[in-house]
């Protein structure tokens, strides 16, 4: 019961290992990234699944801080893993499909060469003379490994937090040995405030009486209490207020019955007593140290211009995925990496899924379904090499409410000159886009708010962009995009004319499709009946439930763009309903509009 209460993401590991835990000895000496050396490094890792014939299915999963090769479980008699969620038999990874590695980092006590391993020149334990070493150290040991399995690429790497700037690393520093990049809750580099929690934690770990300068594996006592402190100053981290909120709020005033050494007066320091202390059952605080400064020293840049040349040498498709109250690793980091890679023109899609959870969400079952399914399908987009049926599906959904005529596609594509680069704002389902890829036009980018559209646009492998307009505008640089289009999303946005002119200066044209408000049968009911006009087509939403929150006819918007300085380069009107172009008194027959303008 008090496990389910608090149920985290360390509920369940132990300091056992996997008893399919395999190890690899690097053939020669190891050179780091700061100059240091390192003799008869041992890599322990472990594998699920089964290589194919042409090595083409190899996924690399990377750890956090604290995690180790054992990533889920082999069988169930195994011991459990820590993401079992993720990985596994017709799971989001799945191990029927691919084969999984997952390696301990170095400087970890989980069976990789760290500070407590033994020192071949001194035959003593490494303890506080083990060097630094960083995220390119880490990864560089990973590539011997992959190397030695007879794997010259990975389909891809897939990591969080620590796991995360593991994958970063990959996609610049090799970027010729993976096919797909998916960082989960990362950034480009720790924020202060995540950096002050680390270097805390430390000074918990030296401060401890019992941490004797590193040098306590002949001792009986260890610096268990600075560790556990670090452990406890971690997981404050981890949760968000909204998951704290949930878990100790309604007994706020009522601590676990659990043993231990450190207050307990509140519910919220019993779970914390606990997870400190369970935490120094399986890990190192040499090791802590060690991991927490590699975390803290990799930086890819904190700047835009420094960010785009860190990322720029990166020839994988992306996918990029934060969760909204995780403010350890804040979802605005990942929007910073997903800006620099579309300056690059770099194939990127994002996705900032809506979770109470913080930081700890990418370990957790509770946002699976979404995240998952985005694991899931951007791997299988890039594997399975059959290409869908998009003119079926195309046809088989409903775009609007009343509405599957979609004529209006084809008259978008032809005001589109062919090569062109897209930008489709507000491009709900990828309906669209979809549309433009039967015309020709492969190079398409688009832009949602909607959590589950986005993951649906991914599932059918469209580039996107999880993101408010008027955030994400701004991030692109003029002229970025040959055409952009507000394709019937208009009447659904709140600053027209920031986002219209916004459009134009990122994109050479760009094109504004609406629904046209002024439709003769729109008119006839607001006068016949007195009541909010409910019609065939762009209009059968009840008044209470329309999305629109501007109700715009042609006249209107030709009238703006003339206040604005718009130039009208051209303008469509169309009967969707009846299926054809309108060229008599459109403000009255047409019931949508479509301009190219400048």
């Amino acid at each position: 019961m008090f496990l389910e209460k608090i149920s985290n993401s360390d509920d369940y590991r132990t300091n056992k290992f996997s008893k399919y835990l395999r190890k690899f000895q690097v053939p020669h000496t190891l050179e780091l990234e700061r100059g240091e050396t390192l003799e008869e490094v041992i890599i322990a890792y472990e594998t699920y699944g089964e290589i194919n014939s042409d090595k083409s299915n190899c996924i690399l999963v990377c750890h956090a801080i604290t995690g180790d090769s054992h990533v889920a479980k082999h069988d169930e008699d195994d011991l459990p893993g820590w993401w079992d969620i993720m990985v596994g038999p017709n799971k989001p990874i799945d191990t029927n499909k691919y084969f999984v590695i997952c390696s301990n980092v170095l400087g970890s006590c989980r069976g990789t060469t760290g500070p407590n391993s033994v020192n071949p020149k001194t035959s003593q334990y490494y303890a506080n003379d083990f060097p630094v070493v960083t995220i390119k150290d880490m990864v560089k040991v990973q590539k011997i490994l992959v190397e030695s399995l007879g794997i010259k690429q990975l389909l891809g790497v897939v990591g969080g937090s620590l796991g995360g700037f593991q994958c970063l690393e990959w996609a610049t520093e090799y970027p010729e040995m993976i096919k797909a990049c998916l960082p989960i809750a990362s950034s480009p580099r720790l924020t202060t405030q995540g950096l002050a929690f680390d270097v805390v934690a430390r000074n918990a770990i030296i401060s401890d009486p019992n941490f004797n300068s590193g040098n306590y594996y002949d001792y009986e006592k260890k610096p268990d209490v600075g560790l556990a402190l670090a452990r406890m100053l971690g997981h404050i981290t981890y949760l968000s207020k909204e998951s704290m909120n949930e878990k100790f709020e309604i007994d706020r005033n009522n601590p676990r019955d659990i043993s231990t050494s450190f207050e307990k007066k509140f519910s919220v320091g019993s779970y914390l007593a606990y997870q400190g202390e369970r935490f120094v059952e399986r890990f190192d605080a040499n090791s802590y140290i060690t991991l927490s400064t590699a975390l803290d020293l990799f930086d890819l840049g904190n700047e835009k211009t420094t960010l785009r040349k860190n990322l720029s040498n990166s020839k994988c498709k992306w996918m990029i995925i934060s969760f909204s109250s995780d403010w350890l690793y804040p979802p605005y980091q990942s929007i910073d990496i997903v800006d620099a890679l579309l300056s690059e023109s770099k194939n990127v899609s994002y996705c900032n899924i809506e979770s109470n959870s913080g930081h700890d969400a990418f370990l957790l079952s509770a946002d699976i379904e979404s995240y998952g399914e985005i694991t899931k399908s951007f791997f299988a987009n890039i594997f399975e090499k059959e290409p869908k049926n998009i003119k079926k599906e195309i046809s088989s959904k409903k775009v609007k409410i009343g509405l599957t005529n979609r004529i209006d596609f084809k008259y978008i594509s032809n005001l589109i000159p062919k090569q062109s680069k897209i930008l489709d704002l507000g491009c709900e389902n990828g309906e669209l886009i979809k549309s433009l890829s039967q015309y020709g036009f492969k190079s398409a980018l688009g832009v949602e708010i909607n959590q589950s559209n986005v993951i649906e646009c991914i599932s059918d492998d469209l580039q996107i962009i999880h993101s408010n307009l008027d955030k994400i505008l701004p991030k692109f640089y003029d002229g970025q995009f040959d055409v952009a289009i507000l394709s019937q999303t208009l009447q659904s946005i709140k600053n027209v004319e920031i986002i219209l002119k916004e459009m134009t200066r990122v994109a050479k044209y760009s094109i504004v499709s609406f629904p046209n408000f002024a439709f003769k049968p729109m008119r006839e009911m607001f006068f016949n009946e007195g009541k909010a006009p409910r019609v065939e087509g762009w209009y059968g939403y009840n008044w209470y439930d329309t999305p629109n929150v501007r109700f715009p006819s042609i006249d209107d918007f030709v009238e703006f763009c003339e206040e604005k300085n718009i130039q009208i380069n051209k303008s469509l009107y169309l009967d969707t309903v009846n299926n054809k172009e309108i060229k008599k008194d459109p403000n009255l027959n047409a019931d949508s509009a479509i301009f190219l303008i400048s």
